[in-house]
């Protein structure tokens, strides 16, 4: 993406996954949550499975898309179980999943193994007319994992490579981004998530390279991006 067009607020709530993943996350808060999606028009409402049935029925009649996330977060789970997930989550009206891979195979080398487990969960997703994004756990993996992984990933049909649960030792970089936006080329997309926080942070990640931020923060973002355009 250019660097040198400004974003409108409006343009840059289409980058976000407005997110809650916390484990004590509410009803009221994830209707909340829907809300405020549909008034500033967030790509999507990124929650845990329990809650998609919630966030579809809260966003019916609006542009705004249901996320789940699958094995999350440690990501693993049998490939089975995350199919299963998948399946119930598509079917209860998520158009995007957001899965985990197998962070520890990736490591000990089964790039077969890594390479079916992400598969076997696009079709699903992809069966369902679902998007489906890739989370490599960045900060768990060296470059040459990453790099390893979003080609797997590719190669696996997914539609977005994904930096971070959140939940492990670090979330997104703009370095990790741009690595993951070189090696996926403009063919898949990248979502930077984990850590974004404010109007800089969003800004640094989408220069970087990312077509979707994933973050909790989406209305201080949004409202930041709003009284710059004040001054």
């Amino acid at each position: 993406m250019s660097t040198e067009k400004k974003l409108s607020p409006k343009e840059l709530a289409s980058f976000i996954d407005h997110t809650i993943l916390k484990p004590e996350a509410t009803n009221a808060e994830v209707e909340n949550l829907c809300r405020e999606a549909s008034e500033y028009g967030f790509a999507s409402v990124c929650v845990n499975p329990s809650f998609v049935s919630l966030v579809k029925e809260k966003l019916r009649g609006t542009n705004v898309k249901a996320c789940a996330t699958i094995g999350f977060p440690l990501g693993a789970t049998t490939t089975a179980a995350k199919v299963s997930e998948a399946k119930e989550a598509v079917a209860n009206g998520a158009a995007e999943v957001d899965m985990v891979i197998n962070v520890g195979r990736l490591k000990s080398g089964d790039i077969d193994y890594v390479g079916r487990d992400i598969r076997s969960v696009v079709e699903v997703g992809h069966a369902g007319k679902a998007h489906v994004k890739v989370i490599i756990e960045t900060c768990l993996l060296t470059d040459e994992e990453k790099k390893l992984a979003c080609e797997i990933a590719k190669r696996s049909g997914a539609d977005f490579v994904k930096t971070s649960t959140g939940f492990s030792k670090g979330g997104a970089t703009a370095d990790d981004v741009a690595l993951m936006r070189r090696v996926v080329g403009d063919s898949v997309g990248v979502k930077a998530s984990g850590g974004v926080r404010t109007l800089a942070d969003a800004l640094l990640m989408i220069r970087s390279g990312a077509t979707r931020i994933g973050t909790s923060s989406g209305v201080k973002i949004v409202m930041e991006c709003m009284q710059n355009q004040i001054r």
